[in-house]
């Protein structure tokens, strides 16, 4: 069963605001995590590290080849395979503001 997250006071699902999958995220995009697919140990594993709907991510950078991305979660940074990134769908945020970020 999948949980919908009200993103803005909307609820994604039901009213066509943007969301994308982090893996499809270019550098510097942010948003809200509004689902987390996957079954077992990975979706376990992605909500030890703090990737759990109502979280804001912002996507700082990927490596030369595409894969691994770092993200910023929670104030800390984290480094996620290009398949663990297909498994987290998001809410675009039209603007950010991050102390010392860009």
């Amino acid at each position: 069963m999948r949980t919908r997250f009200r993103c803005r006071g909307q609820i994604s699902n039901l009213t066509g605001e943007k969301t994308k999958l982090l893996s499809d995220f270019l550098v510097g995009e942010a948003g809200v995590v509004s689902a987390v697919a996957g079954e077992g140990k990975i979706r376990r594993r992605l909500f030890d590290m703090g990737v759990t709907p109502g979280a804001e991510i912002y996507l700082r950078k990927t490596a030369p080849l595409g894969d691994p991305l770092e993200i910023t979660i929670r104030d800390y940074e984290l480094t996620l395979r290009k398949n663990e990134a297909r498994l987290i769908t998001v809410c675009l945020m039209n603007e950010v503001k991050r102390k010392g970020r860009p």
